[in-house]
C-alpha cells in the first residue's frame, strides 16, 4: 500500500516539484496540497494523509500552527517539517509539539523520499546538521570560567586532594595568599564551601 502524502508550502514551484517527486515514486501517493494551514483540520478530514510534508514559514497560518493542530486532532498522522532554515528555536518548538522529523529544503530528492518512508515506518528523521544541534541541546552546557589563571590553579590542586599548605608550597605562595585566592573562588563561583567549588571544577573545568 502506498504512503499518502499531503504537502504544505506557499511556494508553487516547490509544491509542483514535490508533487512530481511523489508521482515518480511507486511507494508514495500524492494526496493534496495547501499554501498555508488555515484549513488544516478540514484538509486532514478530506484527504486522510499518512504523512504531511510541512513547510514552516507560510503566511497567515504557518507550519508550527499546522503541526500543533494536526497532532492535537490526528495524533497518528506523521508530520515531517521542512524549511530553508536550520533555526534552533523553531527546531525545538517543532520537536516539542510532536514533529516526526525535520529536513532542510536543500536536502536531495532521494533524501526527502527516504525521510517520508522513515517517518511513516515510525522513525525520527533529522538532517545531520539539525541532529548535531539537538545533541548539543541535550548535552550539559559547561559554564564559563570566571576565575583568574592563578585561582584556577589553586582550585585544580585542591580538587586533586592537596591541602592548603601543600598548594601554597607547590605554587610558591604564602598560606595567607592561598586563603585569599580561596575566598575569591567562593565569591566568584557563588558557593559557600570548598566541596561546592570542587564540584564546579569537575563539572565545568576539568578536562
Amino acid at each position: 500500500m502506498s504512503i499518502k502524502v499531503f504537502i504544505y508550502d506557499d511556494n508553487e514551484a516547490r509544491r509542483d516539484s514535490l508533487k512530481a517527486l511523489m508521482e515518480l515514486s511507486p511507494e508514495l501517493q500524492y494526496a493534496g496540497e495547501g499554501i498555508n494551514c488555515l484549513n488544516v483540520i478540514a484538509d486532514m478530514q478530506t484527504y486522510f494523509p499518512d504523512v504531511v510534508l510541512m513547510d514552516i514559514n507560510m503566511p497567515d497560518a504557518d507550519g508550527i500552527v499546522g503541526l500543533k493542530s494536526i497532532k492535537k486532532e490526528f495524533p497518528h498522522i506523521k508530520v515531517l517539517m521542512q524549511t530553508v532554515f536550520d533555526d534552533t528555536d523553531k527546531i525545538f518548538e517543532c520537536i516539542r509539539n510532536g514533529a516526526s522529523g525535520y529536513i532542510l529544503k536543500k536536502d536531495s530528492p532521494q533524501r526527502i523520499l527516504q525521510a517520508i518512508q522513515e517517518v511513516y515506518d515510525g522513525g525520527a528523521v533529522m538532517n545531520p546538521g539539525i541532529a548535531l544541534k539537538v545533541l548539543g541541546y541535550f548535552q550539559p552546557q559547561k559554564k564559563e570560567n570566571p576565575l583568574s589563571g592563578r585561582e584556577t590553579q589553586v582550585l585544580e590542586l585542591l580538587a586533586e586532594g592537596l591541602s592548603y599548605k601543600m598548594v601554597a608550597d607547590k605554587l610558591f605562595l604564602s598560606f595567607n595568599t592561598v586563603n585569599t585566592h580561596i575566598k575569591h573562588i567562593h565569591e566568584k563561583l557563588h558557593v559557600s564551601s570548598l566541596g561546592e567549588a570542587i564540584a564546579f571544577y569537575y563539572k565545568n573545568l576539568h578536562q
